[in-house]
């Protein structure tokens, strides 16, 4: 038993694995939840939906979800989910407002600003680059039936992993001023019928 709390021990010290890792270090940051509470497929769908974008934008759709204004499009987990009028947002019949999955994502988004703001981040300027949700191992109880039988209750946790970085201001290169006219349009062209004619 002190043999597996070493271990137990050494394996928390460790520093956690993404499966992702950012392009550039520097102008980035992370935030992780393991064995999370919370419904693996409907986090799916939540965290596929803000991948990709500011990270205000993300926030404030989240707070919407939960408030019921906006609409959780379910593309993947499909089967048994209703149709609503506001996944149309997203071109999408079928939606969800799982409002726990997105206190979660809202409470790791925090998190990860909290980080950004450390590292000295423009945190305006900061936008999902990866967000990936894995399950986890199930939670087993009982449920208890008629004549005598019982059944699995199972909960479906899950891993949730984000990484946040600075977009990348594309510079447009400056076109220097009195530009030379290229070779191709100093060229003399050649008449056919043969001499050289000036351009």
């Amino acid at each position: 038993s002190t043999q597996s709390t070493w271990g137990r021990l050494l394996f928390e010290t460790k520093m956690p694995k993404y499966s992702a890792e950012p392009a550039n270090r520097l102008k980035s940051c992370k935030a992780r939840g393991s064995d999370l509470r919370v419904h693996f497929k409907n986090t799916v769908e939540a965290g596929n939906a803000i991948r990709g974008w500011n990270l205000k934008k993300a926030q404030i759709y989240l707070e919407d979800v939960i408030g019921h204004k906006r609409i959780v499009p379910v593309k993947h987990f499909r089967n048994g989910v209703g149709r609503h009028a506001q996944a149309k947002e997203f071109n999408q019949a079928q939606g969800r407002w799982p409002e726990k999955a997105c206190k979660l994502l809202l409470s790791l988004l925090k998190n990860a600003e909290s980080n950004a703001e450390v590292k000295g981040l423009d945190v305006d300027n900061l936008f999902v680059s990866h967000i990936q949700v894995n399950q986890a191992p199930r939670g087993r109880r009982r449920t208890y039936r008629a004549h005598g039988r019982i059944n699995a209750y199972m909960s479906s946790p899950a891993h949730i992993e984000l990484i946040l970085s600075e977009k990348e201001e594309i510079v447009k290169k400056a076109e220097e001023e009195g530009t030379t006219k290229s070779k191709s349009k100093l060229a003399k062209k050649v008449k056919v019928g043969g001499g050289v004619e000036a351009q």
